[in-house]
């Protein structure tokens, strides 16, 4: 007990994670300041609307490609020089973006800050596990960490919003200065390095093979979400997995490879991560789809459409903070299982919501849902990162990161694939004979097309075509929020089988998470 005393962190290490939260923070407000900002900066860069989805893409485009490498290269550098480049690179990338003069600086800027948010992740999660040498702190540190995203993602609209209304749109990019000065400044006073003497150089081939498998798998599955099949982004998403297979062999041959595929045989680490990648996959997808459906069938504006999904988000940091502190009494199998089912039945909500009344349960489906998924999130983390040995908590951190960025590409692939299909499928039943066959398809194209058309329907025709929209739409809502719920299910079994051996968070029983 005493020996386990002299390893619990103190006011320097807590503060240390306030340092590390800013740019978690940062990396998590990005993509919503960015959305808000997008009209005022296409008009005002004369944005074609292909620069404007490079502008928006850019940034996750180059998170995903350079996560791996960067986690590793922490490992072999220090974790605490990597993410303090990353942070100078980060600020000297806002102001670039803030005060571009073009779309190709913006979208080069935004290309920049994508890498620099890809260095500070990995290594912010790797710092969190050698602040806290404590099992239960660091359990704990890992859910303020992963409540900052959703704190960010609370902020970011409203923050956002309040800079679009007073200044020009760059102003939304210089959020990020004062925050990185801020890291800068205290980050060499109150974090640790940490580097893996014994690593070799960094394996160019396998940095390449991974930045091509990851950045063309993402591109070709955005791109299939996007226009639908497409064969050219078919063959682009297929070329990235015969890339990725390539690396993973090439892995398999190195004595000190860019990712250490073994981790895989390890149990915890495997099943958690696989569970994560489900979970982004599932929720993330039904989220972009309540965003969409507050705002387009329940005819929100954005900012309102914001502030309804703010129970969803306090009730995940709820979750964040809760889930450590039953993990030390519970199996985490059994909290992150219970929490799964907690997401199913939230998912099931969402699922039987309708297209005339689905407001509030929108919002209770929602809240639900993102209190259930916080035990994965928090104690998956923990248990990724904690079934490695600390020379490859970089790496480890990277790959759950990955994970993330992949889910949401693969879910709005394919979950939205079908949505697509059910809306159309339902609208095409109830689209009035008399519509021209061109406007026709525009209609069945997205909800977006059929609001178009019936705002250029004269009178009152336009009401009933708009109706049918949003009933087709909420159809493909409730169709890939039911079958997200059954899948999710599955997982929960998974987890609950797979994972039982792993003893309470700070247990001395099997000693570290599972390992």
């Amino acid at each position: 007990m005493n020996a386990n005393e002299t390893i619990r962190a103190g006011v320097r290490e807590w503060f240390g994670l306030a340092v590390l939260a800013l740019p978690t923070l940062l990396v998590s407000m990005d993509l919503f300041v960015m959305l808000l900002a997008i009209p005022r900066l296409s008009t005002a860069l004369h944005v074609s609307s292909v620069q404007q989805l490079w502008i928006i893409d850019m940034y996750g485009f180059m998170v995903a490609g350079f996560l791996i490498t960067m986690g590793t290269l922490g490992d072999r550098i220090g974790r605490r020089k990597l993410l303090l480049i990353g942070g100078a690179a980060f600020g000297a990338a806002s102001l670039l973006a803030a005060f571009s003069r073009s779309p190709a600086m913006l979208i080069a800027a935004r290309a920049l800050l994508g890498i620099a948010g890809a260095a500070m992740t990995p290594s912010t999660l790797a710092l969190i596990s050698t602040l806290f040498q404590d099992a239960k702190q660091r359990a704990t540190a890992f859910g303020i960490w992963a409540g900052c995203f959703t704190v960010g993602a609370i902020i970011g609209p409203l923050l956002g919003g309040v800079l679009l209304e007073h200044f020009w749109w760059g102003s939304v990019f210089l959020i990020g200065v004062p925050a990185m000065v801020l890291l800068l400044i205290f980050g060499p006073w109150v974090l640790p390095e940490f580097s893996n003497p014994n690593a070799s150089k960094l394996d160019l081939t396998s940095v390449s093979l991974s930045l091509v498998a990851i950045l063309s798998t993402v591109y070709g599955l955005k791109e299939l979400a996007r226009n639908g099949w497409e064969v050219v982004s078919a063959l682009v998403m297929v070329f990235g997995l015969i890339v990725g297979v390539a690396f993973i062999q090439r892995e398999r041959r190195l004595q000190d490879p860019l990712i250490d595929v073994r981790l895989f045989k390890n149990r915890s680490f495997s099943t958690t991560l696989g569970s994560m990648l489900l979970y982004t996959t599932l929720s993330g997808t039904t989220m972009v789809y309540v965003a969409q459906h507050l705002q387009m069938v329940e005819a929100l504006t954005p900012l309102r459409a914001g502030i309804a999904m703010i129970p969803g988000m306090i009730s995940a940091t709820v979750g964040f903070q809760l889930a450590p502190l039953l993990a030390r009494r519970i199996r985490p199998a059994y909290v992150i299982g219970g929490g799964m089912v907690l997401t199913v039945i939230g998912l099931f909500i969402i699922a039987m919501v309708s297209s005339t009344h689905g407001l509030i349960p929108l919002v209770v489906g929602f809240s639900v849902a993102s209190f259930g998924g916080a035990p994965l999130v928090t104690l998956g983390i923990n248990l990724v990162v904690g079934s490695v040995p600390p020379e490859r908590s970089g790496s480890a951190a990277a790959l759950a990161q990955t994970s993330n960025e992949l889910g949401i590409s693969l879910g709005v692939a394919t979950l939205g694939s079908l949505a697509a299909v059910v809306y159309r499928y339902q609208l095409s039943a109830h689209l009035p004979a008399s519509l021209p066959q061109g406007t026709m398809e525009s209609a069945r194209e997205s909800i977006y097309g059929a609001a178009a058309v019936a705002a250029q329907l004269p009178g009152p025709e336009g009401t009933p075509l708009l109706d049918s929209a949003r009933a087709a739409f909420t159809g493909g809502v409730n169709v890939i929020a039911g079958l997200s719920g059954v899948l999710f299910f599955a997982a929960a079994l998974l987890v609950l089988t797979q994972l039982r051996q792993v003893p309470p968070v700070g247990s001395i029983e099997g000693g570290e998470a599972g390992k």
